[in-house]
């Protein structure tokens, strides 16, 4: 992924859509991005970018 992870996050809510966290480590997330009526997962990525740990903590989704 090119593009900045929290970014995307924001630009998918933005829209509608939804995100959840699949899977949590200490360093590193991936997230599932779904589409705009709660439905079938669009696409996912996992990061180790600081920004998106600190943007996710505490998250589940976007719900």
């Amino acid at each position: 992924m090119n593009d900045n992870p929290v970014a995307v996050l924001q630009r998918w809510e933005d829209t509608g859509a939804h995100w959840a966290v699949i899977d949590r480590h200490a360093h590193s997330v991936t997230v599932g991005l779904y589409r705009c009526d709660g439905g079938e997962e669009v696409d996912r990525f996992s990061s180790s970018d600081p920004a998106l740990l600190e943007f996710v903590r505490g998250r589940e989704s976007s719900f």
